[in-house]
């Protein structure tokens, strides 16, 4: 699913809202997670999941065409781990999703 159908499922199950107001209000909530995993903070949603930021340390790679060595900077790169009535949904025994 993308952000626009996203979008329109929730404009659809809610249609005493404009589109343009969801579409507002999803902007509103990935860009405050994006802004605060910025900032270096972690972000929990209960029941669905937690974001945060690792840090991987400069290294030394390979090229795997040529075999040279490559000197790879050090990045943060954005973790999500689920939360576990997701998983539990995730995982239900009947494998029925809703």
């Amino acid at each position: 699913m993308i952000k626009s159908e996203l979008v329109q499922r929730i404009a659809a199950q809610n249609p005493h809202l404009y589109q343009r107001d969801v579409e507002n209000i999803i902007n509103a909530i990935l860009g405050e997670i994006t802004t605060a995993m910025a900032g270096g903070d972690r972000v929990e949603l209960r029941g669905f999941g937690a974001f945060s930021v690792k840090h991987r340390p400069a290294r030394t790679g390979r090229n795997p065409r040529t075999g040279a060595h490559v000197a790879v900077a050090k990045k943060s790169v954005p973790f999500f781990k689920t939360g576990k009535e997701m998983r539990e949904r995730l995982n239900r025994e009947d494998g029925a999703a809703e």
